[in-house]
């Protein structure tokens, strides 16, 4: 498959094209805008129209292929708890496809969106055949009722639940699933509340991630499932992980510089990580779902 291309149709407007066919599954037009809100690091942020904002999204896709290699997946257990019985499921903001990966493990038809098309390029290459179409939360590019369930991965802060919401439950198929899930590391753990001070987090495990969770009719009430593991990465790994977030992209040089300055210093002087070859990265991966109707 080839990347993903937008071209124009006879209004003008831009419209994704999809080098795939979508079996049952027709591509709406779509306006072409990023109306994405900022908040990689965990709050419910500003205007989307704020080009600050719109420069964070956007900020990803020079860092797509670091974002890919860096960033962790998410646990089996926890993605099928998500999704149910759900067979085609629309992943919303699936970046390089780290969600796409699990549910495709799972044997599910996926369809992929994102608005930055670098990510989706990346998600090509580490999710090959994988449908892949531009587009937004609050402008979903895909009929009425055709996909069983929509999932979020670490990207329902970025959405205006006040459009999201109705785009969402349009495309769902009566009685379907949204599910929504963040891995977020355990800052319970010294050495890592600190890296996550260096990081600017706005976070942690211990959050009530329902304040972010803001859904509503036409979906009846949510569901919670949380799920803890650990991933091993190695420094550089752990490193090329901040490099991934959006705080990090759209800082100053100087200020990137000194943020790994930092954690390099914690990494080498901490004791409970000095001289370790691989870090332990314990993280709790928050799940919410709610049924259509």
């Amino acid at each position: 498959m080839g990347i993903v291309a937008r071209g124009h149709d006879t209004a003008g407007r831009v419209v994704p094209r999809v080098v795939e066919r979508l079996t049952d599954v027709a591509v709406r037009a779509w306006n072409g805008t990023v109306e994405q809100r900022a908040g990689d690091d965990g709050g419910l942020v500003r205007d989307p129209a704020d080009p600050e904002t719109v420069r964070s999204a956007r900020s990803f896709g020079a860092a797509a292929s670091v974002y890919g290699a860096a960033r962790p997946g998410y646990p089996i257990e926890a993605v099928a708890w998500l999704v149910g019985d759900a067979t085609r499921v629309l992943d919303l903001g699936a970046g390089t496809g780290k969600l796409t990966e699990a549910l495709i493990e799972l044997d599910r038809d996926v369809i992929a969106v994102d608005p930055v098309e670098e990510m989706l390029e990346e998600l090509e290459v580490r999710v090959p055949g994988v449908p892949r179409i531009l587009g937004t939360a609050e402008d979903i590019p895909v009929e009425d009722a055709s996909v069983d369930a929509v999932v979020a991965g670490q990207a329902w802060h970025w959405f205006q639940p006040e459009r999201a919401v109705p785009e969402i439950a349009r495309v769902l198929r009566p009685g379907g699933t949204l599910g929504i899930v963040w891995n977020s590391r355990d800052t319970s753990v010294e050495w890592l509340r600190q890296a996550g001070e260096i990081m600017h987090e706005r976070h942690d495990a211990s959050a009530s991630f329902q304040d972010y969770v803001r859904v509503g009719r036409p979906f009846g009430p949510i569901e919670e499932h949380s799920v803890e593991w650990v991933e091993r990465m190695s420094r550089a790994r752990f490193l090329d992980l901040v490099r991934s977030r959006s705080y990090y992209l759209t800082a100053p040089p100087s200020e990137q510089r000194s943020v790994i300055a930092a954690l390099e210093t914690l990494l080498t002087t901490h004791p409970d990580v000095a001289g370790a070859e691989e870090l332990a990265i314990p993280y709790v991966t928050r799940c919410f779902r709610a049924r259509l109707g």
